[in-house]
């Protein structure tokens, strides 16, 4: 599906990523209310049958054609009659009635008065019951069973629609459809879901250096570390990657892969070349398209990010650094990426919990500090240089820390922000 839209769902504008006139450095979250007052859902909606949709995005709200339960029913094994049957003081008894009401087999007479009735888990209520008490409550006997006082009307009844109605909403539209409302879904009557087509994403590496993962590396090359993660992560994030390989460092080489991905994507993603330098070739293909907007963040990680569009198609330029790739892509890209897919925006909560380091920190810009917890308190990693990949697998999350200055001894408030609120 071209990234130009559809008829259901309109392309982005051409100025969607343009900043204000003379902004130098922008804070974390004047880049975020941008992100989210320009990004708008993509991709068009189509219909699925139930099994298949999870992780899918819903494009309408998903509304219950039944209720649940559809019928009252018996919560628990045990006897049911008429709470009117019960006289005096107790302990009671009330002779059995033949038969039973069973899940799927329901006793299709009424009850007479002052009998009671074998009814299992699951039953429908038959009627002339309107109270159940437990099997191990009672003293039963082939002709009759015998209980104490202290049960109210109504108990261990699964009243109709007690859960929630038909026509109620289950799921917003909007809602990443999770297994577990799978559940949710079936008994609410659905078969089918109408959700948003999978935003397909391309994933672009840059650079001269990089090779792949395992092969050999001549002088001065490295692999290429950014292009499985960033892959993964939107595989994470409900996204369908599209794997566009590795461009050198050649105007002629990176055009031609920014074509190959606007032709089969709705979004790119590329690492490397976002700067203004002279092998920046993203930020300089975006530039001779006039379509660049070099967002100088005062975030660090990151810093540089070269959005534009490509033949209608957003392009998010990361850092080349794959820790400023994860921290730049997991902060900006992901919750532009997901309200193209029609999710809503999406902001990662954090946790206030004690320091376990120290650090002093200038006014000016937001931090992130790989972190992870240990004995109710957060740690961070031994070195907060980018070019040291092994935080990222050492930690559990990020430590945000705000844009203003800090002195941060062990036990004061941080916040901290786990891999899961990111969707990895």
């Amino acid at each position: 599906m071209s990234g130009a839209g559809s008829e259901d769902a309109p392309p982005l504008r051409d100025d969607c990523f343009a900043l204000p006139p003379g902004v130098e450095w922008t804070p974390v979250d004047t880049a975020l209310a941008h992100l989210r007052a320009s990004m708008h859902p993509v991709t068009h909606p189509e219909d699925i049958p139930l099994r298949e949709a999870a992780g899918r995005i819903l494009a309408v709200p998903a509304t219950a054609r039944i209720a649940n339960p559809p019928a009252a029913n018996s919560a628990v094994d045990g006897y049911g009659f008429a709470h009117a049957a019960l006289t005096g003081e107790g302990p009671y008894r009330l002779p059995l009635a033949p038969g039973r009401a069973a899940a799927g087999v329901p006793f299709a007479e009424a009850l007479p008065e002052g009998q009671a009735l074998r009814i299992l888990t699951g039953a429908l209520i038959p009627e002339g019951v309107d109270t159940i008490v437990l099997q191990e409550d009672c003293l039963t006997s082939a002709e009759d069973i015998r209980f104490a006082r202290g049960l109210k009307p109504g108990a261990n009844i699964r009243r109709a629609g007690e859960d929630f109605a038909a026509g109620d909403v289950l799921l917003p539209a909007g809602a990443r459809v999770a297994a577990r409302d799978l559940a949710l879904l079936s008994a609410g009557g659905l078969g089918t879901l109408r959700v948003r087509a999978a935003l397909r994403v391309g994933v672009l590496s840059t650079g001269d250096e990089l090779v792949e993962p395992g092969a050999a590396a001549g002088p001065g090359q490295v692999p290429d570390a950014n292009r499985p993660m960033l892959l993964a992560m939107l595989r994470a994030w409900g996204l369908e990657p599209v794997d566009l390989g590795r461009a050198g460092d050649s105007a002629g080489a990176v055009e031609e892969a920014l074509g190959r991905g606007a032709a089969q994507c709705s979004a790119i993603l590329t690492t490397g070349g976002a700067s203004a330098g002279d092998e920046d070739h993203v930020s300089a293909a975006l530039r001779r398209a006039e379509r660049l907007s070099l967002w100088r963040i005062a975030v660090k990680p990151g810093r540089p990010l070269a959005l534009g569009l490509w033949e209608g198609v957003p392009v998010f330029g990361l850092p080349g650094n794959p820790v400023a790739a994860l921290v730049t892509a997991a902060i900006f890209a992901r919750p532009a990426l997901l309200s193209m897919a029609g999710a809503p925006f999406a902001a990662p909560r954090g946790l206030t919990l004690p320091a376990a380091f120290s650090k002093r920190k200038k006014a000016g810009r937001r931090e992130y500090l790989r972190a992870r917890l240990r004995d109710g308190a957060v740690e961070v990693f031994a070195s907060e240089g980018s070019g040291r990949i092994s935080g990222l697998s050492w930690a559990e999350g990020l430590c945000e820390l705000p844009d203003a200055a800090a002195e941060i001894v062990p036990g004061s408030p941080v916040t901290f922000i786990p891999w899961a609120e990111f969707g990895l």
